[in-house]
């Protein structure tokens, strides 16, 4: 199946970089509530509404929630872009709604959204709420588990640029997690499901792109979502959408999330009994922090009348202004940057280093500076 076409043919323009909050996605959910999908399920701390949209008649349970942390937005735009092909009359949305039942979440944390923060209003981080549930988009989650009772669920999140496939030197652009349901991190029949699901949704990114899918660390914490249902013997999978070469805005990654949910109903909708996929999944190289957004190779400082030649990283942090995501580079790391990479690499052939301030480039200060008489970089990025 041409499952890159499907995306391109249903993916929402209007709904593209990566500030995403309720008042963008708001109008098509009501739009597309043509039969009463659409239900609100309660409020955040602030009073947003909770949308989930129910449809299908299959018998394959599935629940999903996105931007469960607010500052998390391209799963979002995937769910989204997956409605909008549910909702049309597509040959591959009348089989699966034939399947499947599913009950998408696509903001659970609007308040977090709005201000593009991790926690919610009250600045409790709802991927730690999962067992005392102090939150009220907690509890909506888990009310809406109990009732749905689903087959499947489908934790959807992003992470940042950091996180590289092992030591491949290539960004981890989409990762994958069964989590564990105890401490002893052992497989039972639910995280054996949600193990094979991720092994065949592994195999078709692996076409379009190798190398880059990770697999999340798997330490067990009862706080968390995931681990929760897992141990409430339910396959649950958490899905990370990652850093896509020049792709800041994480158009790109969501085509493939787009790609991976598709594949993975594909094959829950095989009725594969025996379960063979664990090989595969331990096959998927894990996660690792190697990345910085920008890393500067054999840089010329002259410090405190020493010349030395050394290297420097800086890093993106996202702030919200007006409505839109503003990309800050500041410097991180200066130094030894053995077994890091970056997803632009400069090498200064022992280009003097010179600011504005001190020639020094200090940690965190903002990176704009000169590399000898004829580079420019402002913001982390080369001008001339």
């Amino acid at each position: 199946m041409d499952f890159e076409s499907i995306f391109h043919q249903h993916q929402l323009s209007r709904l593209s970089g990566r500030y995403i909050n309720l008042e963008h996605i708001e109008p098509l959910l009501l739009q597309w509530n043509t039969a009463n999908q659409l239900k609100v399920l309660g409020q955040s701390v602030q009073g947003r509404p909770i949308y989930a949209y129910q449809i299908g008649n299959g018998k394959i349970r599935i629940l999903m929630w996105s931007q469960m942390h607010g500052n998390e937005s391209t799963t979002t735009k995937a769910v989204m872009d997956l409605l909008h092909l549910l909702h049309g009359d597509a040959e591959i949305a009348q089989n699966l709604l034939a399947d499947f039942t599913f009950c998408i979440l696509p903001m659970l944390n609007p308040d977090g959204s709005k201000v593009w923060t991790r926690e919610n209003a009250n600045g409790i981080d709802l991927n730690r709420d999962a067992f005392n549930r102090t939150q009220p988009e907690s509890q909506i989650l888990r009310q809406v588990f109990e009732d749905f009772q689903p087959d499947c669920c489908y934790n959807m999140h992003d992470q940042r640029t950091i996180y590289g496939v092992g030591d491949s030197g290539k960004p981890a652009t989409v990762s994958f997690l069964a989590p564990a349901f105890n401490e002893e991190r052992h497989i039972h029949h639910a995280r054996a499901k949600a193990i094979d699901i991720i092994a065949a949704m592994n195999e078709e990114l692996q076409k379009h792109i190798p190398g880059q899918v990770g697999r999340f660390d798997d330490s067990f914490n009862i706080n968390c979502v995931g681990d929760s249902f897992q141990q409430l013997n339910v396959p649950t999978v958490l899905f990370e959408a990652g850093h896509f070469p020049n792709d800041y805005a994480r158009d790109v990654t969501r085509k493939y999330i787009f790609i991976a949910l598709l594949s993975g109903f594909e094959f829950l909708n095989e009725n594969v009994i025996v379960s063979n996929g664990l090989q595969d999944y331990l096959n998927i190289p894990q996660n690792k922090i190697c990345f910085f957004d920008f890393v500067y190779k054999n840089v010329k400082i002259n410090y405190d009348s020493n010349i030395i030649i050394t290297n420097f990283a800086a890093h993106f942090t996202e702030e919200c202004i007006e409505n839109e995501i503003q990309f800050n580079a500041s410097i991180v790391q200066v130094g030894d940057l053995d077994g890091y990479f970056g997803h632009v690499e400069v090498d200064a052939k022992e280009a003097e280093y010179s600011d504005d301030n001190d020639n020094y480039p200090q940690l965190n200060r903002k990176a704009d500076f000169y590399l000898g008489k004829n580079v420019k970089v402002l913001n982390g990025i080369i001008k001339n």
